[in-house]
C-alpha cells in the first residue's frame, strides 16, 4: 500500500536512505535486509578520490548532529570498480549521488557511471560543493548555475535526475526553478544547514573545519518549510528530507508536497528505522482509508 508513482518510476515504498548515511550500501547488510527499503541514496561520489577532512569531522549537537567529512571517498574509477558491482545485485533502487568543483568534474563523473552500466535508476547531485571557477561560491546559491549545471549533466543521462537543494539560500523558490528550467527530474529538499559548536572545556570547535552540516529532528521545521515553497514553485517531484524521525513526520513532508521522503541522520541510532516506518505508514493508510499515501500529497491548507 505504501508504494509510489515516482516520475516513471514506482517506489516500493516512498520512504528512501539518504546521501552519506549507508555509505554505499554494503556496509549495513549484517544489520539490515537492504531490499526491504525503498531506496539507497548512495555516499557522494567524485571525479578523484578525496580523503576528507580531517578529525574531528562529526559531533553531537542537542537534537541533532554536525558533520563535515569534506565528501571523502574512492573515486569514480574506484567506485565502478569495487562498490557497484554490490549495488547491482540490490532489488531495490538505488540512485547514485555525484559531486564536484567544476562543471567538468561532475559531466565527467557522470559519463563514467553511464559508461559503467549498471542497475542504478538515476543520479542525486549535490549542488552544496564550492564551485572553484566562481571564486569558490556554491554551485546551489545561484538560480543561474544551477540551471547551466543541471542542463549539462541533463544531456549525459537519460536516468532520473535530481538536484539536491540548498537551504543556506536567499530564495530556494529560485534556485529550484533554476533546476527545473536546466531538465532536472526531480529535487531533493534539504541539504544541511551551516552549524557550528564549541566545546566549552577546551574552549576548540567541536569540529576541525569550524563550520559544518547540521542534520537531525531539529532541523524538520526548517526543512518542512522549505519543501513547502519548493512545492509551490514548480512542477517536478519533489524528495522531502531533514529531520524525520516518525511517521508522523513523513505524512508532514508528503502534506507540505513531497513525493518521497529521506531518513538521514536517524539510521545512525536505528539503521531499519526506514523498514519499520514503511510498515507503520502501512498501518496509517489502512486506518484512515487511503490507496496510497501519494493521495495527501500537498494537501495542507496554506494560509
Amino acid at each position: 500500500m505504501s508504494s509510489v508513482k515516482f516520475g516513471k518510476l514506482d517506489f516500493a515504498s516512498p520512504i528512501l536512505v539518504a546521501s552519506g548515511t549507508y555509505g554505499y550500501g554494503h556496509e549495513t547488510k549484517s544489520m539490515v535486509d537492504v531490499n526491504g527499503i525503498g531506496g539507497i541514496i548512495t555516499k557522494s561520489v567524485t571525479l578523484h578520490p578525496r580523503e576528507g577532512n580531517p578529525p574531528p569531522r562529526i559531533a553531537e549537537t542537542s537534537s541533532g548532529m554536525l558533520n563535515s567529512i569534506g565528501l571523502a571517498n574512492v573515486g569514480v574509477n574506484e567506485y565502478c570498480k569495487s562498490k557497484l558491482p554490490y549495488l547491482n545485485e540490490l532489488n531495490t533502487k538505488v540512485i547514485i549521488n555525484i559531486a564536484g568543483t567544476a562543471v567538468d568534474d561532475y559531466v565527467e563523473t557522470l559519463k563514467i557511471l553511464e559508461s559503467a552500466g549498471g542497475n542504478h535508476v538515476g543520479y542525486e547531485v549535490n549542488i552544496s560543493c564550492p564551485n572553484v571557477k566562481e571564486g569558490g561560491m556554491s554551485f546551489g546559491v545561484s538560480a543561474k548555475m544551477t540551471e547551466s549545471l543541471t542542463s549539462e549533466l541533463r544531456k549525459c543521462t537519460s536516468k532520473l535526475l535530481i538536484m539536491k537543494l540548498s537551504p543556506n539560500v536567499t530564495s530556494i523558490e529560485d534556485i529550484a526553478v533554476g533546476a527545473e528550467n536546466g531538465g532536472a527530474d526531480a529535487l531533493s529538499a534539504i541539504n544541511t544547514l551551516v552549524g557550528m559548536g564549541i566545546d566549552i572545556k577546551t574552549r576548540k570547535m567541536k569540529i576541525n573545519t569550524t563550520f559544518g552540516g547540521l542534520s537531525g529532528p531539529a532541523i524538520k521545521p526548517i526543512a518542512l518549510a522549505n519543501v513547502h515553497k519548493v512545492f509551490r514553485a514548480v512542477k517536478i517531484p519533489i524528495i522531502g528530507l531533514g529531520g524525520i524521525s516518525c511517521v508522523e513526520d513523513i505524512i508532514e513532508f508528503i502534506l507540505a508536497g513531497a513525493d518521497l521522503v529521506q531518513i538521514g541522520t536517524l539510521n545512525y541510532r536505528e539503521p531499519g528505522i526506514s523498514i519499520r516506518l514503511a510498515e507503520e505508514l502501512d498501518l496509517y493508510c489502512r486506518d484512515n482509508n487511503l490507496t496510497s499515501i501519494s493521495d495527501l500529497k500537498g494537501l495542507a491548507e496554506y494560509r
